[in-house]
C-alpha cells in the first residue's frame, strides 16, 4: 500500500504541467471539466481551459489486496509555449515507473529543461 501512495503522489508530481506564461490578462476560465471516482478500485478526471492547457488522467488499482497493490495511471496534459507551439505529454505510471512521451506541434522544440524535469 505504501508503494501505492508513493507511486501516485511521484506520478501526479512528475506529471504537473509547467506555469503558465502565456496568458498575460490572468484570466483563465474552466472550459470543459470531468470527475468520477470509482470506489477505490480508480479514477477518470478530465480538464480543458481558455488559455489552451488540457489534461486527462485515468488510473485503475491493479493486484487488488496483494502486497504489490498499486494504481496504474495513465494520460495527458498539454500547453501552449510562450514560442506559440503546442505542446503536449502522454504518460503512463505503474510497476515501470512515469514513462513520458513528449509531442510539440510545428514549427517547436521541446525545451530542455522540460525534457529534463520529465526525465529526472
Amino acid at each position: 500500500m505504501k508503494l501505492l501512495i508513493v507511486l501516485s503522489l511521484v506520478a501526479l508530481a512528475t506529471a504537473a504541467p509547467p506555469p503558465l506564461t502565456n496568458n498575460p490578462t490572468g484570466e483563465v476560465q474552466v472550459l470543459r471539466f470531468e470527475n468520477d471516482y470509482y470506489d477505490s478500485r480508480g479514477y477518470k478526471f478530465a480538464f480543458e481551459q481558455s488559455d489552451g492547457q488540457t489534461r486527462q488522467e485515468q488510473g485503475e488499482l491493479r493486484n487488488e489486496g496483494r502486497e504489490d497493490e498499486y494504481t496504474a495511471v495513465k494520460g495527458s496534459y498539454s500547453w501552449v509555449g510562450p514560442d506559440g507551439v503546442n505542446y503536449i505529454v502522454r504518460y503512463i505510471a505503474d510497476e515501470n515507473g512515469f514513462q513520458p512521451e513528449i509531442e510539440e506541434g510545428p514549427g517547436g522544440a521541446v525545451p530542455p529543461a522540460v525534457v529534463a524535469s520529465l526525465l529526472g
